[in-house]
C-alpha cells in the first residue's frame, strides 16, 4: 500500500499466558468455520513431526491444483531456523473428506533449504470438481502411526472450452497483522460456494513491531519484532501468518489465487529499491528482494513463472480469463510528486514484456470476461478541493503530498504512458468486458476506467474497476482515530465531484468483496466488518456494483448475489 509511513463448493448457496476471552472467541469462530474440514487430532502433536501451519491450495486448473503445507519435523525446526532433518511428506486427494475415494497420492521431501515447506502440483483431476486433500508424515512400512495434517478442500476450474454458468471469487487485500484480526478470512471460509479467493496483495507487512500502526493502536505483535530484511526474517513473518486460525480456515476451505504488492517486500517497492529500504543499514536491495521472493514462493500456494514473478493467467472456461499482474518487479522508480516525469514513455509500471503479454492475452481472449488482477488502482484520481483536515490522512494513504496534487505516484497515475497504451489497446482492438480487480489503498471503490478522464462522461469508458478495502490496514478513520463516517462524507463528495468516473467510494470500512461473474454481468458485493479489532467480528453486506456485458460502465446493484 502506498503509505508514506517509513512504513476463500460443491453447490452454490447464499451467503504463553492463559488465553484471553478474545482468543477463546476467535478460536471458537475459526473452529466453526472449519467444521466440515476438521483437523485430525494429531495435526498439532506436541513433538514432531507436526503440521502447525495448516494446509492450503492455489492456482487451480481444469485438471489440477497446487497443494501446500509446512511440516515441523522436530520442535526446534521453527520457520526461519534452518534446523531440522529432511522429512518425507505424503499427500492424498480424495472425492470425499473421509478419504474413502482417493483419486491421487504422492510424496515429497520437506527440506530445511525450503523452510520445510512443500508444494504438490497435482494433475489428472476432473474439471469443475471439489476435492479434499491432506498431508501426512511419520510412520513407516515397519510400523508407527503417521501424523496427518488438517483436511483441506479445493476446487478445479471448468474445462477451457466449457460454457461455465458462473464463477465466484472472494476478494481481499491488505492484511496487517498488528492492526487487527483476520475476520474477513473467517467469513470467506464459511462461504461454501466460492470457486477461489483472490488476494490482490499485501498478504504480509514488512514493518517492525509498533511502527504501522503505532504500538498503542495494535492488537498483536509482529514476529520478528524488527523490520524484516533477511530470508529468515521473511520466513518467520510468513510462518506467523500461517498460524492465524482465520487464515488457516480460509486456506483450508478454498484455493487461493494471489499476487504480491509492495509490503511483501517493502513500502513502495520498485525494481531497484523501496521507500522503506536503506542500502546503508539494510544491505543491498537485490538481496532483500530475492529473499522476500524466495520466502513468498515457499510459503504461498502460488505457482511461479520461470522468471520468478507472479504474473500469469488462469482460465475459468469460456466465461472468464483472469490475468494476474506483477507491478513491483519491473517498474521504474516512482516519480517525484508534481513531476512531469509521470508522462515519460521510458518509465514503466509493468515492464515491456509484461505489458506486451497482457495486451496479447486480452486481444486473443475468447472469454466473455477479461478480469485483470492489478495490485494498484488503474483509474485516475484527482482530489480537487478536499478539506484540509481530511487531506493529510488521505494523502498518507495514497502517497500524496498534503497539498493535494492529483498524482498518486505509486499507482498507474504515476505511469501514464503504460496506462494510455493499455487503454488505447482496449479501444483499438474493441476489447469488451474488461474488469480490473484491485486492492492497495484501504478504501472500496467502484469506477469506470475512462479513455479521457478530463472529458468523462462525454468521452467513453474502456473498462471498469472494483477496488476492495483492507482486511485490517489503516483507513482514513484509523489514521485520524475517529469513529467511522464522522469526517469522510465531505471528502467522498469532493473526490467524486472531481472524478466523475468514480461511482462509489467508502473510506471508512474494513472487509472484503465477493465477485460473481455470469455471461450477463460481473457484480462485486462489498462486505464490511463490525470491528477489525474484535476477533469475533461480524460481517454485513454494504453495497453492490455491477457492470453489464458490453457496457463498460459500473452501475449500482441493490442486493448481493444469492
Amino acid at each position: 500500500m502506498t503509505s508514506r509511513i517509513s512504513r476463500i463448493s460443491e453447490h452454490r448457496s447464499s451467503d504463553s499466558p492463559a488465553p484471553s476471552r478474545r482468543t477463546v472467541v476467535k478460536a471458537a469462530a475459526a473452529t466453526a468455520a472449519l467444521a466440515p474440514l476438521a483437523a485430525a487430532p494429531d495435526a498439532h502433536a506436541a513433538d514432531g513431526p507436526a503440521f502447525h501451519h495448516g494446509v492450503a491450495s492455489g492456482d487451480p486448473l481444469p485438471d489440477g491444483v497446487l497443494l501446500w503445507t509446512r511440516v515441523t519435523p522436530v520442535p526446534e525446526a521453527v520457520p526461519g531456523s534452518g534446523k531440522g532433518p529432511d522429512t518425507e511428506v505424503r499427500w492424498e486427494v480424495a472425492e470425499d473428506k473421509g478419504f474413502t475415494r482417493v483419486v491421487s497420492r504422492g510424496s515429497l521431501t520437506a527440506r530445511a533449504a525450503a523452510d520445510h515447506t512443500v508444494k504438490a502440483d497435482v494433475r489428472g483431476l476432473s474439471p469443475a470438481t471439489a476435492y479434499y486433500f491432506r498431508f501426512s508424515a511419520g510412520g513407516s512400512e515397519g510400523g508407527g502411526t503417521p501424523v496427518h495434517s488438517p483436511v483441506g478442500r479445493t476446487r478445479t476450474t471448468p474445462a477451457h472450452e466449457a460454457s461455465a454458468p458462473g464463477v465466484r471469487f472472494g476478494v481481499v487485500s491488505c492484511a496487517n497483522w498488528e492492526a487487527g484480526y483476520f475476520s474477513a478470512y473467517r467469513h470467506l471460509a464459511a462461504r461454501t460456494e466460492l470457486d477461489a479467493v483472490l488476494h490482490i496483495g499485501d498478504y504480509i507487512y514488512e514493518y517492525r513491531s509498533g511502527e504501522y500502526p503505532a504500538a498503542e493502536y495494535g492488537v498483536r505483535q509482529h514476529e520478528p519484532r524488527h523490520e524484516i530484511v533477511s530470508l529468515a526474517d521473511y520466513r518467520v513473518r510468513h510462518g506467523v501468518h500461517k498460524t492465524d486460525p482465520d487464515a488457516q480456515a480460509m486456506h483450508a476451505a478454498h484455493p487461493l489465487i494471489a499476487i504480491w504488492d509492495d509490503h511483501e517486500f517493502a513500502d513502495n517497492t520498485w525494481s531497484g529499491g523501496a521507500v522503506n529500504h536503506s542500502e546503508e543499514t539494510e544491505g543491498g536491495w537485490a538481496q532483500r528482494m530475492a529473499a522476500a521472493k524466495q520466502a513468498y514462493f515457499e510459503w504461498m500456494p502460488v505457482r511461479p513463472s520461470t522468471e520468478g514473478t507472479v504474473y500469469r493467467r488462469l482460465r475459468f472456461g469460456k466465461l472468464a480469463d483472469l490475468h494476474l499482474l506483477d507491478l513491483r518487479s519491473f517498474r521504474s522508480e516512482q516519480a517525484g510528486f508534481g513531476s512531469g516525469d509521470v508522462d515519460d514513455p521510458d518509465r514503466t509500471i509493468t515492464g515491456r514484456a509484461q505489458l506486451d503479454w497482457l495486451k496479447a492475452g486480452l486481444a486473443s481472449s475468447d472469454a466473455s470476461w477479461k478480469l485483470v488482477g492489478t495490485s494498484v488502482m488503474i483509474s485516475p484520481v484527482a482530489f480537487g478541493s478536499v478539506p484540509a483536515h481530511l487531506l493529510k490522512p488521505i494523502a498518507e494513504l495514497l502517497g500524496l503530498p498534503e497539498e493535494g496534487l492529483a498524482i498518486n505516484g505509486d499507482q498507474w497515475d504515476g505511469y501514464t504512458d503504460d496506462r494510455k497504451e493499455l487503454i488505447s489497446h482496449l479501444v483499438d482492438k474493441a476489447i469488451r468486458n474488461t474488469v480490473f480487480l484491485t486492492g492497495d489503498i484501504h478504501m472500496a471503490w467502484a469506477n469506470d476506467v475512462p479513455v479521457r478522464a478530463a472529458t468523462y462522461p462525454a468521452s467513453p469508458s474502456a473498462a471498469t474497476e472494483f477496488v476492495v478495502t483492507s482486511v485490517t490496514s489503516d483507513n482514513v478513520d484509523d489514521l485520524l482515530h475517529v469513529a467511522p463516517h464522522t469526517l469522510s462524507l465531505v471528502a467522498v463528495g469532493a473526490v467524486k465531484a472531481a472524478n466523475r468516473h468514480v461511482k462509489w467510494l467508502d473510506m471508512d470500512s474494513h472487509g472484503y468483496g465477493v465477485l460473481d461473474v455470469t455471461a450477463e454481468r460481473s457484480q462485486m458485493d462489498y462486505y464490511v466488518l463490525s470491528d477489525r479489532k474484535d476477533p469475533g467480528a461480524t460481517s454485513e453486506w454494504a453495497r453492490s456494483y455491477r457492470t453489464l456485458s458490453g457496457t463498460q460502465k459500473v452501475e449500482r446493484a441493490y442486493s448481493p448475489v444469492r
